[in-house]
């Protein structure tokens, strides 16, 4: 019968190596690991880098031309609102004054609105 020798000079002995080798080895392996992993991190944000720039600048972009838009538009809301106010105050002081000069007239005036407002409501 023939025997097989199997050649397992390839593994290490703890004999030859030790624990402390061993150790060793594994600590190079996980700096190695480690030093890759970094290499990608940095490499991926360097990539991802300008596009972010790019996506805010474009956001930036968006953001001017909004406040560009509604400028205007809060100016006309400002000078409508001033306008109101002014018109408001005319139709109230010209009712003070009519209602002064015509006090029956005024009452029966509001009695009318008042009766026809409340055949409306029913």
């Amino acid at each position: 019968m023939e025997s097989t020798v199997r050649n397992v000079s390839s593994f290490p002995s703890t004999d030859m190596v030790g624990e402390e080798g061993l150790n060793r080895s594994s600590k190079a392996s996980i700096d190695k690991a480690a030093a890759s992993a970094h290499e990608a991190v940095d490499k991926a944000a360097g990539t991802a880098k300008p596009s972010i720039d790019r996506a805010a600048q474009y956001a930036h972009q968006a953001v001017d031309k909004a406040a560009n838009a509604a400028a205007p538009a809060a100016d006309w809301l400002s000078d409508k609102s001033a306008q109101l106010r002014i018109t408001q105050k005319k139709v109230v002081d010209d009712t003070c004054n009519y209602v002064s000069a015509n006090p029956l007239k005024a009452v029966g005036i509001a009695a009318a609105i008042g009766f026809i407002l409340g055949r409306l409501a029913r």
